[in-house]
């Protein structure tokens, strides 16, 4: 069993856990929200390398605060700013128009919950790779056991291998590793499959 969090268009190494996880992948909203982790940040590639994204949140610094209760602190011009970021790093990308086109309606719509955000993130990723998950959601916290792979501690140790691929701007900047499946999606399209199935992880 692999359980994970959930994620704001989360790591290369964090869909591919997922997607070869497939019915023993559980995502946890029952867990306890994490500071300065995937659950609202993410990793895109610029041209001056990789720029962290974040999701301004109401009231996050309260220790034990459930997951499915941290709201987004809809003051800040988050939206706007990440869509323009977005466009700036992809317009020039293979695939962009492709995945604008069904991730621009997230930029627009107002989010209360984080849980609500990234669960549409989510399935857009699933969406415009074209397949269908087999992970299952758990509404309650679950407690790993001996055979729990248990990926929702930001503080374990990684033995992860990014997979290679061409990013946009490689003629100036170094290869960004284990950047945000966004960033693998808008250069390889779904042919990031292949690359996720042939993570070792």
């Amino acid at each position: 069993m692999v359980v994970l969090p959930l994620t704001y268009w989360g790591s290369i190494e964090h869909f591919a856990n997922l997607l070869q996880g497939g019915e023993e992948a559980i995502i946890d909203l029952g867990e306890n929200y994490v500071k300065r982790s995937e659950r609202n940040r993410t990793e895109i590639v610029t041209p001056t390398g990789g720029m962290v994204l974040s999701v301004p949140l109401i009231k996050a610094n309260r220790p034990r605060t459930p997951m499915q209760k941290i709201c987004i602190d809809n003051s800040k011009r988050w939206q706007h700013q990440h869509w323009v970021a977005i466009l700036s790093a992809y317009r020039s990308s293979p695939y962009f128009d492709y995945i604008a086109d069904r991730i621009a309606p997230i930029y627009e719509q107002k989010w209360e919950y984080l849980v609500d955000l990234n669960r549409e993130i989510l399935q857009a990723e699933f969406d415009i790779l074209g397949i269908e998950p087999k992970f299952r959601f758990s509404e309650q916290y679950i407690e790993p056991s001996e055979d729990t792979i248990d990926l929702r501690d930001k503080k374990r140790e990684s033995h992860f291998c990014s997979p290679q691929y061409f990013q946009l701007f490689m003629d100036r900047t170094p290869f960004v590793e284990n950047a945000s499946m966004l960033d693998l999606m808008m250069c390889e399209g779904r042919e990031a499959i292949a690359l996720l199935d042939s993570c070792r992880l």
